[in-house]
């Protein structure tokens, strides 16, 4: 790496992403950002640190959640403007995404204070990444609990035809399921879960065919749904406003032409047009 392109790290707030469960994901760049920190805000100070421990780095830690943002984040912007380097870090993954940081980061932006990403795991990412479907995708985070909500919203995103990403809590996995079958049919699910861990299991399959989760499953899922499928099927005969279509034609072009445009436009196997087409001649 070029030293001189190496960025200075001065005061500012930092959003430190942290590993989704295998602490070898952590980034050199990351730990340096940490180790240099004055203050670490952390969703839960409690398992943020055993990162901090399985590391070696002892930092001033503070609470910072979807509960107390709003109270503390002036607190944290004084800091900054006293020359603190404060880090922002999740319980896993990219600060910020589906996770407390958008209000702290506008009153940075607010008060032209300095903000740098540290980039690295990313549940949404690694789960699109082993999909095997469209890399053009749509990241909604976590789905409402109500069910007519809910209905609203997967009903707007079903015309959607990219990929979509959701965080499910395990529990209740098997709920949202039943509405993905009635909304989604036709497209194809990967369920992620333990990403990156020992346990680590993705389960495939058509969404109207895949089976409910055990209700053993514990913790957060990251949920993939596949882009729509063309699910055109290949008729099976000529029917009549077909066939007085290609006596029209067969009378300009040749059989070859007639066959290659009427089987794309009609989706109909070559062989059935092409002998009708001969019966034409008899």
């Amino acid at each position: 790496m070029d030293k001189n392109k190496e960025q200075t790290i001065s005061a500012g707030l930092y959003l430190v992403a942290t590993p989704i469960g295998n602490m070898e994901d952590i980034t050199y760049r990351a730990l340096n950002i940490l180790k240099r920190s004055d203050t670490i805000l952390c969703e839960d100070t409690r398992r943020s640190g055993k990162l901090l421990s399985y590391f070696k780095i002892k930092k001033k830690l503070m609470a910072y959640h979807k509960y107390n943002e709003s109270k503390v984040s002036n607190k944290i912007i004084d800091l900054i403007k006293n020359n603190n380097i404060i880090s922002l870090i999740s319980d896993a993954g990219t600060p910020a995404i589906s996770d407390p940081g958008k209000i702290l980061i506008n009153k940075c932006l607010k008060e032209n204070l300095k903000i740098c990403p540290i980039p690295g795991p990313s549940a949404v990412t690694t789960a699109i990444s082993i999909s095997g479907f469209s890399d053009q995708y749509l990241f909604y985070g976590f789905l409402t609990k109500k069910e007519k909500e809910l209905e609203n919203v997967l009903n707007s995103l079903s015309h959607v035809n990219y990929s979509l990403v959701f965080f499910i809590p395990a529990i209740k996995i098997n709920f949202y399921l039943n509405k993905f079958k009635f909304f989604f049919s036709g497209r194809k699910i990967v369920i992620a879960k333990e990403m990156t861990k020992i346990y680590e299991q993705f389960f495939r399959d058509k969404i109207e065919s895949i089976p409910e989760m055990p209700n053993k499953i514990k913790g957060e899922l990251t949920v993939v749904i596949s882009e729509k499928i063309n699910q055109n099927k290949i008729t099976e005969e000529v029917n009549e406003s077909v066939k007085v279509e290609i006596k029209k034609m067969i009378k300009k072009y040749s059989h070859k032409d007639v066959v290659d445009f009427i089987s794309k436009k009609e989706n109909i196997k070559k062989k059935l047009i092409y002998d009708y087409c001969l019966t034409l001649k008899k």
